[in-house]
Order: structure tokens, then C-alpha cells, then sequence
């Protein structure tokens, strides 16, 4: 079976430095907020590109908390309106409405999966202070066009990265890039053991630029407590586990070469599949897409899955349901049930996902090329 994510096989090669960390921790004593913490923190802010780095329980607690100390700040109240990709995992909606905020759906654009930023402009309110920019599958959302609406507008920008990290946009003209985590005004990442760079548990970040956000921020992950038993915020405990920084300190200088393995693998895929039931994602082949999934949509997804597992390659579909269509939000809720998105259920009714990881062979990579072709 060639399995669709093989993460045994991604952390064995860490294994010895893993154990050493361990040791290390173990022989410090300091288990919360320690010196592992301190250094991914630095670590992941200077990859980043970013000022500053807050690590924090996991991905949905990191935007939840960008929200929350938006409101702390004053630049967010109860009841605002977020711009926010109908099409996106429902952590990210789950996300703003957990902060007391109101989600407005937006339809993703059929060809890159991420918001369509001219739809934007038509679903700004009175109400509306800030755009959720999801980088779904790991392909930045159009930052450019999404912040110049921002700005014209006096919005926050805010980015979903839970699935992007090392993404990079790139300015031709100067010659230079920006990742994802620095491209907005805050950015969430999620380091859960599936993605690019990935915990053996669950653990998050924030990065952001702005100092008052980074102060409250330390705060409000720790109880609202900047310093011991003194609380000025109304907090939660969500702090990044000295173990999980540790180990992620392990596996945050090799995330480059791994993105490049599965860009190599998407560049295959994209270049040798040729089925006419078959639809290719969109990449323009430049660094804004790092792959923590390869989708491809066709209109037989249970055959073609079936198929594909009979031929013993393992597929999985992110996501099945579309947010909207969660029981979660029912008539006595949202009422999005009723609500009309075509291209979003259009996409969450066809998409499927390939295996695509650095631990893949390009002997696998063949086989899953081949099948795909056979069908």
C-alpha cells in the first residue's frame, strides 16, 4: 500500500536527535515555556521573516487568540464581520465565531481553491473589520489583491497558514519573496503531525509584526498573566509544550528541502498525469505553493477512490462536507444550511487528494502516475 501520508517513516529519520532532545529536557527539569520554546519562537519568526513569533497550543487556538487579542486591542469588537473562503476546513470558521466574531462566506475560485478576491469588495459592511485569508492546501491566496482591498477598506488582514508553511510570494520586479506568516497582519499556523512542518502532537504559532498584538498575545495564551498570579486579561492556557518545540527545533531546518521534494513529486504529477477525467490543480510552477496537499476534482470521486484503493494507493478527501452544509449549522443555528454556494459544494463534492511527502519514492510516484492514467 502506498500509504497516502507515511509519518512513521517522516519521523524515524529524527529519531536520535528526538531522543536527544528528550534527554535534554528531561535533564532541565523546565517542561513549560522553557528554552525550547524561546527558540523555536526565535527560530520560526526569522524563517518567517516575521518580527515576532508566539507559540501557542494548536493552529485554531492560534487564530482564535489573533482574534481575541484584536479585541483586546480595540481594533476588533464582538459582532464584527470576517471575510472569511466558504471552502475552507471549518476550524477556521469555528475560529472566529469561538472569538464572538461573525463569518462571512465567500466563494472560492474554482481554479486555485482559495477566496476569490473579487467578491470581496460586494460583501464589505459597516459591520466588516477583517479578511480571514485561508492558504488552503498549502497555495497562498492572492495576498496582493486581498491586502490593496484592505487597505482601501481599513481592514485587518489576517492568514490561515495552517497548511502553508514556507510558502513564498515573490516580488519579480525586486527580486525578492515573502513567506507566508508576513503577509498580513497576524498569520495562525498549525504544526499538527500531518502538516509540512509538523509536531508529534498538537502545537501552533503566531507571527505577526505589530508589538501591542505580540504583548497581549503572550499574555492571553498564558491565562491573561504577563507576569505570575497577576491577570490582566481574561486568558486561556494554551501554550506550545516545551517537548513539541523541542522536536520541532529538530525538523524546522529541513522543511525547505521537503517542500522542494514535494513540489518535485506536484511537477510529476502535474506533467505526467494525462486522464480526461481528471482535473489538475492550478500552480504557476513559482514558490506560493508548498503542497501539504495535491487535489485533483473529477466527477467519479468514489469510483476513481475506489479504484485507486484496489490498486493499493491511499487517497483521502479534504473535505467531504462543506462548513455551510454542517449540521453544526442548522436552521436553529446559522441557518447556512440553506444558504447556495455552487462552486464551494462543486469543489468539496469532487475533490480528492493524492499521496504526495518527502518520504515518497519516485518509484511510488510512477506507480500512482501509471494507475491514474490506466482508469
Amino acid at each position: 500500500m502506498i500509504k497516502f501520508l507515511d509519518l512513521q517513516k517522516i519521523n524515524q529519520q529524527y529519531q536520535e536527535q528526538f531522543q536527544q532532545k528528550m534527554k535534554l529536557v528531561l535533564d532541565k527539569g523546565w517542561f513549560i515555556l522553557g528554552d525550547e520554546v524561546k527558540i523555536f519562537e526565535s527560530n520560526f519568526a526569522n524563517y518567517c521573516g516575521a518580527n515576532h513569533c508566539i507559540g501557542v497550543g494548536n493552529g485554531f487556538d492560534a487564530l482564535v487568540l489573533i482574534f481575541k487579542g484584536y479585541i483586546q486591542l480595540g481594533k476588533l469588537q464582538k459582532g464584527d464581520e470576517v471575510i472569511v473562503s466558504a471552502n475552507t476546513y471549518i476550524a477556521s470558521i469555528l475560529a472566529i465565531l469561538q472569538a464572538d466574531l461573525v463569518p462571512v462566506l465567500i466563494e472560492p475560485k474554482l481554479e486555485t481553491y482559495n477566496i476569490n478576491p473579487d467578491l470581496i469588495q460586494n460583501k464589505i459592511s459597516s459591520k466588516t473589520k477583517a479578511v480571514l485569508a485561508v492558504h488552503l492546501y498549502g497555495q497562498l491566496a492572492e495576498m496582493g489583491v486581498i491586502n490593496a482591498i484592505a487597505k482601501q477598506n481599513n481592514l485587518l488582514v489576517i492568514e490561515d497558514a495552517a497548511q502553508s508553511h514556507g510558502a513564498m510570494l515573490r516580488q519579480a520586479q525586486q527580486d525578492t519573496f515573502t513567506r507566508a506568516g508576513n503577509l498580513s497582519d497576524a498569520a495562525a499556523f498549525s504544526f499538527y503531525p500531518g502538516k509540512n512542518l509538523g509536531a508529534l502532537g498538537d502545537a501552533g504559532a503566531i507571527t505577526t509584526n505589530d508589538v501591542a498584538l505580540t504583548k497581549v498575545l503572550f499574555a492571553l495564551r498564558n491565562y491573561g498573566s504577563e507576569q505570575k498570579y497577576h491577570n490582566d486579561y481574561v486568558g486561556i492556557n494554551s501554550r506550545l509544550d516545551e517537548i513539541q518545540a523541542a522536536f520541532l527545533n529538530v525538523k524546522l531546518p529541513h522543511l525547505e528541502s521537503q517542500n522542494e521534494i514535494r513540489k518535485t513529486i506536484a511537477k510529476r504529477y502535474l506533467s505526467e498525469i494525462k486522464n480526461e477525467k481528471i482535473i489538475l490543480p492550478t500552480w504557476d510552477l513559482s514558490g506560493c505553493h508548498v503542497f501539504h496537499l495535491f487535489v485533483i476534482r473529477t466527477t467519479e470521486r468514489e469510483a476513481l477512490q475506489g479504484y485507486l484503493k484496489q490498486n493499493n494507493i491511499e487517497t483521502i478527501i479534504h473535505y467531504p462536507i462543506p462548513p455551510h452544509h454542517q449540521k453544526a449549522f442548522a436552521p436553529e443555528t446559522s441557518g447556512w444550511n440553506s444558504l447556495s454556494l455552487p462552486i464551494t459544494e462543486k469543489i468539496h463534492q469532487e475533490v480528492l487528494s493524492l499521496p504526495i511527502s518527502p518520504v515518497m519514492t519516485m518509484d511510488e510516484v510512477d506507480y500512482v502516475i501509471a494507475v491514474l492514467n490506466k482508469y
